[in-house]
């Protein structure tokens, strides 16, 4: 796969007169974007609409589905949600959801938005709409609305796979349309947090988010 580098200073970061050159943060970049969050303005581009594998940046647009149901009613944070045996046994990053397991959507959020998850996305996807394929085609069908061109999305979690592929232009766009839903930020800025509290199978998520780490020590400054 690829690298790719894409710059999404969104509601964590906000700069003014100053190019991404200046920082250094596109020396390596295939393809980048820098904009400002709360107007869309490109201040930096680079390649923007070339297509690459977004890895496990799929989940931002998983993320922006999952809000829309939180926000319509039709999920709570407190409910359980059953782990099925198809999401359990997603490789890459995983909090090791077993089958049967129940696990409220509160936590499930921690695990996405901090752990990048695959286990957890799918559990939701399924609980959203059934099935993760189901997901996908409204994962899909939210692209067109918002007009994106360079995005088609095969799965909820980014795992490599054939035809699944976005843009540095098009992520940014579902970056700054994620955080639209203000209470993602409540997850995103979770620096540490830990999963089946009192239980044997407690499970530590650390962000490795250099930037919420920063704000974070200097918080306890």
């Amino acid at each position: 796969m690829k690298k790719v580098l894409i710059v999404l200073f969104l509601s964590f970061m906000f700069i003014t007169n100053v190019k991404a050159e200046d920082l250094g943060l596109t020396e390596s970049a295939k393809s980048s974007i820098l904009i400002e969050a709360s107007t869309g303005e490109i201040i930096h581009e680079s390649n923007a609409n070339e297509r690459y594998a977004p890895a496990s940046m799929t989940k931002i647009m998983s993320l922006i589905l999952i809000m829309e149901e939180l926000e319509k009613g039709n999920l709570s944070l407190d409910e359980k949600v059953k782990v099925s045996a198809t999401a359990a046994s997603m490789g890459g990053s995983q909090i090791y959801l077993e089958a049967g397991e129940e696990m409220t959507v509160n936590d499930l959020l921690k695990a996405i938005c901090v752990g990048s998850a695959n286990d957890a996305v799918v559990t939701l996807a399924e609980r959203i709409s059934g099935t993760e394929e189901a997901f996908v085609f409204k994962m899909n069908e939210k692209v067109k609305s918002m007009g994106l061109k360079n995005t088609n999305f095969k799965n909820a979690t980014g795992l490599d796979t054939a035809n699944h592929y976005s843009s540095a232009y098009d992520m940014a766009s579902m970056a700054r349309e994620l955080v639209r839903h203000k209470k993602i930020l409540e997850y995103s800025g979770i620096y540490e947090t830990y999963l089946r509290q009192n239980t044997k199978n407690k499970f530590w998520l650390v962000n490795t988010n250099k930037v919420v780490y920063k704000f974070y020590n200097n918080r306890l400054l």
